[in-house]
């Protein structure tokens, strides 16, 4: 299958600090990829790195085409939607005018209406609360509003930052059933960052383990699943 995004020999740092080292990985086209690894990582650096978010080296290829040292409104433009940690949604906002924004780089009103839609379909909840402030929504309904103004963008690639986190498991559930029904739908590709590494590898078809900002460990999610310093440090069996 062809990439979509490979990112070689990637470095990032903050200030004089190094954060990676030269790393490799991607995601093939309208597929899922995973990046594992403890907190501190480099996991989040990773995703800053890619949208031009943080002094990042090495190349970053979208769809064949040189991005690195874009602007992130540029990566944004090219269909690169960042579903960052703690949401960030519009708190003081209504859903239905997150939504909106989410669809800020487009012009054709008529789609972006038809895909609002869509994401209400995928987020029934969203729908029955679409006039309400999103600061009033529940951890859940915001990271469903944070995933459905990104697919405002009609993305090809999403970047997930921890979508699990501090959600109820039950919840987590349903919103993987969710990304896993989008991904197939639309074959958005998708490059995902989860503490909860069981899920991750679940919903992925590769993954890269990073430990102090460096991938030791590469491959099909099965093979990183089966690994038995993987499931005894990351899985818990």
């Amino acid at each position: 299958m062809a990439a979509l995004l490979e990112a070689r020999g990637l470095t990032a740092q903050y200030g004089p600090v190094q954060v990676l080292f030269g790393i490799d990985f991607g995601v093939a086209e309208g597929g899922i990829s995973t990046i594992l690894g403890a907190n501190g990582a480099g996991k989040t650096t990773a995703l800053r790195a890619l949208c031009g978010m943080v002094r990042a080296g090495g190349e970053i290829a979208f769809d064949g085409a040189r991005i690195d040292g874009r602007a992130t409104e540029d990566v944004v433009r090219l269909g690169i939607a960042h579903v960052p940690d703690g949401r960030g949604t519009f708190t003081a906002l209504t859903v239905e005018e997150n939504l909106r924004l989410g669809a800020f780089t487009r012009r054709d009103r008529a789609g972006a209406r038809r895909d609002a839609e869509r994401v209400y379909d995928y987020f029934p909840r969203l729908g029955e609360r679409r006039r309400q402030q999103a600061g009033t929504l529940s951890g859940g309904e915001q990271q469903m509003l944070a995933i459905g103004r990104a697919l405002m963008l009609r993305p090809r690639l999403m970047l997930l930052d921890e979508p699990s986190f501090g959600l109820a498991p039950l919840v987590v559930q349903g919103l993987f059933d969710i990304l896993r029904t989008i991904n197939r739908e639309q074959r958005i590709g998708m490059l995902l960052v989860e503490q909860d590494a069981g899920l991750a590898l679940e919903l992925a078809q590769d993954a890269y383990l990073i430990e102090t900002g460096r991938v030791v460990m590469a491959g099909p999610s099965a093979a990183l699943k089966a690994d038995e310093s993987v499931r005894r440090a990351y899985l818990g069996y």
